[in-house]
Parts: structure tokens; sequence; C-alpha cells
């Protein structure tokens, strides 16, 4: 009997962390984590993050992201003149043997036109990748608790330490 409980709590936690694991395939990229983090009651736009791998030998590009929102864009943060700003970007290239992480301060995805609908901790937002070679991938989105120490910023889609 105790060899049966044994096994039974060995196969509940591989089990466990295989639906912990948050992890999508297309061809030889695999994204890792892609999360949002929580939104305030009445922001217009939420940010989406993610790692992107290649273990490919051909460069792939992310070239658009769909979701039920209005607009969903890729962006960049870009620092000019002292002023951080967020420009939307045609594709993101994910060379071979690369990782490339969509983070708060770099590329994003924005989903935009949220107008008072609220990403909540434990929400999950399905979500199109689209890729040049590797074609549509289904995601999903987790949506995560803003670390304490972070502040909103740009339209309540990114996320800067503060001061």
């Amino acid at each position: 009997m105790k060899f049966n409980v044994i096994a039974a709590a060995a196969a509940f936690c591989l089990m466990s962390s295989n639906l912990m694991a948050h992890e999508f395939k297309a061809g030889d990229l695999t994204v890792d984590h892609p999360m949002a983090f929580e939104t305030a009651p009445m922001a217009m736009t939420g940010g989406g993050f993610m790692s992107i791998t290649n273990t490919g030998d051909e460069l792939d590009r992310l070239i658009a992201v769909r979701a039920d929102f209005p607009k969903v864009e890729i962006h960049q943060t870009v620092e000019k003149d002292g002023v951080a700003q967020m420009l939307p970007v045609e594709a993101i290239e994910i060379a071979p043997g690369q990782t490339v992480t969509l983070q708060p301060g770099g590329f994003h995805v924005m989903f935009m036109g949220l107008d008072g609908r609220q990403l909540t901790e434990g929400e999950e937002v399905p979500a199109t990748l689209v890729f040049e070679k590797a074609g549509d991938l289904a995601v999903v989105f987790k949506v995560e608790k803003r670390p304490e120490g972070m502040t909103m910023k740009h339209g309540d889609h990114n996320a800067a330490p503060s001061n």
C-alpha cells in the first residue's frame, strides 16, 4: 500500500509539472511562457511577453499576433532624446540558435483597445502567433500579478522598475 501511495504521488508531481510547463512549438520554434501583466481597471492597452527559441538552421520571423482585441501589434521600446517610446515593428527576427525575449523595455506584444476590459491575474488570453516560415501557432498568454516595485508606463502596457 505504501508503494502505491508513493507511486501515485510521484505520478501526480510529474503530471503537475507538465501542466505547469507553458511552452508551445511550431516547427523549429519554441515559445516559452507567454504572459501578460494584470492591467488597471480603465487601461486601454496591455502588454504580452514571452521568449521564442529557434533550434533550426533557418531564420524565421514573428510577423503578426492575433487575439480578440480591436488591435494587436508587435512593438519595441526605443529611447530617443532620453524618452522611451513604444513603436510598432514589422517583424521580429529569430535567427538559428537564437532566443529572442519579449519583455518590458524591449520587444513586446500590444493588446490595444481594452476599453475597460481589465486583464486580471489568472485569466488566460488565447492568441495566434504568425511566423513567416513556421506558420500559425496557437498560444495562451497567462495573466500574472504585476511584481512589487513595478510601475505602469505608457498607457499601462509596460512596466518599469520604480525608483
